[in-house]
């Protein structure tokens, strides 16, 4: 059996018995995304690890919008951080969502 329709096997099988949590979190995932600075923050984090103060400059955005939105994502689990000093270094924690991100942007601007 091809590898593509293994996982098309798997999902109809896993969508029969989606409970709570995983709604939820599907749920939450998809939020995370629909929002524009988020999806512009996790482009960024897409090319590597940065601060909340290079990611404001970057995205000329400010610091605290940069810190809540990154919070939101953090307790999402699809960022993670490092502390150096006082600085705190952002990147990519979930490469599945960061997929499903590159697949709706090339989707976006496929014409």
């Amino acid at each position: 059996m091809s590898e593509e329709k293994k996982e098309e096997n798997s999902f109809t099988d896993s969508q029969q018995h989606l409970d709570e949590e995983t709604l939820f979190v599907v749920s939450q995932t998809f939020k995370a995304l629909s929002d524009p600075t988020r999806i512009r923050i996790l482009n960024l984090l897409c090319t590597g690890e940065h601060s909340v103060n290079e990611i404001a400059e970057t995205l000329n955005l400010g610091q605290s919008t940069v810190s809540h939105q990154l919070r939101f994502l953090k307790n999402l689990r699809l960022v993670k951080y490092r502390r150096a000093g006082s600085t705190l270094f952002y990147s990519e924690d979930d490469h599945h969502v960061m997929n499903l991100l590159k697949q709706a942007i090339n989707h976006a601007t496929h014409h």
